[in-house]
């Protein structure tokens, strides 16, 4: 059997052995140390923004730490796009507050403006006005942030991006995760560069960025002895992981290009198939590339799931877009405002691999897969005719 293509590897740039060296020679294995400041200061950088970074175990508990830092509690509502992981709204749910799930449009598969300002004028209409506004750069596709800040301004709601799949995407060269009030990113294993586990919360206010470290060590109070006055987590990144994460940054334009390269080629291989649709750009906006995706066309007798299964018979690795929230089981009784845009997407939609680490053979797999499942139906169809 050929080799395992899988979805989205990590892919290691060679110097985050040094990093990680430096902190067993120093003895620096907790979580605290020059790594993680060096992180910090390396995202800073990056984000080419006023922001503050702190550097925490996942990206899920930055959203945490934010909501709790927006004053989110029991019988709250925040605002939350739809088509996501659960990550995104796991955390509204720790805090015994409601989402609010906002379908996509089909521009950038994001949150809906046209949604999100209708579903605010309902929920104050009800009597609850939301606590925040979630919106998703989904597989590294900025969000309509221009729109959904105009929208949170006029209503004066706070923004919090997730941005875990997005760092290095940005519009009109403002880097996701600059936008909103605060943001999370990702450096779980799969996503544009890697920690083994870990994110980060990013905030325009240096008093959030320290209120979430304080936190995210549990909340210890500035006593000789353990004192506590608040409720704390066990969120810190370790500087041994924040290692790993120095050395990925230094090759994480590398990995975005090689991305783009990826999606570059799958764009060219099936420009011929009309039954096949890719995820282009708007204007002035540019995608990490996390991951390329397809949609077969609603009308095609092939389906995502054919693709899916095809390729997972070739040792290939695929995945199909995230199912909608409001379509979850555990979410089923949260409140929904949209067309439908998102659950057409899950049906239709399919996630490539999409790994720096791809060679041109790896690609020249998925492409030939997906190009002989399109033939044998068009044989068949042919034979039945």
């Amino acid at each position: 059997m050929n080799n395992k293509i899988w979805l989205s590897s990590p892919h290691m740039g060679g110097g985050e052995q040094k990093y990680v060296n430096e902190a067993f020679d120093t003895n620096w294995v907790a979580p605290l140390g020059p790594n993680v400041m060096g992180f910090e200061h390396d995202l800073k950088k990056y984000l080419h923004q006023n922001v503050h970074v702190a550097a925490l175990s996942s990206g899920t508990s930055a959203l945490h730490l934010a909501l709790i830092l927006l004053g989110v509690g029991p019988g709250d509502e925040v605002i939350c796009q739809s088509m996501t992981f659960s990550a995104s709204a796991n955390p509204i749910a720790y805090l015994g507050a409601t989402p609010i799930f906002i379908d996509s449009e089909a521009d950038t598969w994001n949150m809906s403006p046209e949604y999100l300002e209708i579903a605010i004028k309902d929920r104050i209409a009800k009597g609850k006005k939301p606590k925040a506004i979630l919106p998703v750069h989904l597989y590294g596709m900025p969000a309509k942030m221009e729109e959904i800040l105009t929208i949170a301004a006029k209503y004066e709601i706070p923004v919090l991006e997730d941005a875990a799949e997005a760092l290095g995407s940005h519009i009109n060269g403002q880097n996701c995760g600059t936008f909103g009030e605060m943001a999370c990113l990702s450096f779980n294993g799969n996503k544009i560069i890697t920690t083994s586990g870990g994110g980060a919360l990013v905030a325009k206010q240096k008093v959030n960025t320290d209120k979430a470290v304080f936190l995210a060590t549990q909340a210890r109070d500035n006593a000789p002895h353990y004192e506590h006055t608040h409720i704390g987590y066990n969120y810190r990144m370790s500087n041994i992981v924040a290692g790993i994460g120095r050395g990925q940054m230094e090759v994480l334009d590398k990995h975005i290009q090689n991305r783009r390269n990826n999606f570059e080629y799958y764009k060219s291989a099936f420009s011929s198939n009309e039954q096949i649709g890719l995820l282009e750009e708007p204007a002035g906006y540019y995608s990490n590339r996390w991951l390329s995706c397809i949609l077969t066309d609603r009308d095609s007798e092939v389906s995502r799931e054919d693709l899916r299964l095809a390729l997972e018979a070739e040792n290939i690795e695929s995945r199909p877009l995230w199912k909608p929230m409001h379509m979850q089981p555990i979410f089923q009784d949260a409140p929904f405002y949209g067309d439908g845009t998102s659950e057409t997407l899950f049906d239709n939609g399919l996630c490539l691999p999409s790994g720096s680490n791809l060679s041109e053979k790896d690609l020249s797999r998925v492409t030939n897969c997906v190009a002989s499942v399109f033939k044998n139906h068009s044989v068949k169809m042919e034979k039945v005719n």
